[in-house]
């Protein structure tokens, strides 16, 4: 079973198949994805690997975990699988609408003066 890993402190320079050659000493890697600005499309500094099978993965855990990559040292972990958000159906309230009524006043006249 394929076994993901979160990879921190990536260096922004780093692409996906430099980061792929890395990890790949360690065993089969299916994916690599380093997370980007969606805006300015630069490396946020994190990513994720995906190896074939969980022993791999916990051995490029053990052998990179902490080590220096052009500059930085990177943190390697297990992935933690993001929980599914359930989207509800429900319309959104709307505030209710007041209406507001005017009200004329009476003018006020002025007395003349005396």
């Amino acid at each position: 079973m394929a076994k993901k890993l979160f990879v921190g402190n990536l260096p922004f320079a780093i692409t996906q198949d430099q980061l792929k050659e890395i990890f790949a000493v360690y065993g089969q890697v299916v994916s690599v994805n380093i997370v980007s600005d969606k805006f300015s499309g630069r490396s946020k500094g994190f990513g994720f690997v995906e190896f074939e099978n969980e022993e791999d993965a916990a051995k490029a855990i053990e052998g990179l975990n902490n080590s220096e990559q052009m500059g930085r040292n990177i943190a390697v972990k297990e992935a933690i699988a993001r929980e599914e958000v359930p989207v509800t159906s429900q319309p959104v309230a709307e505030s209710p609408v007041v209406e507001e009524t005017v009200t004329e006043e009476p003018e006020e006249t002025e007395e003349p003066a005396a």
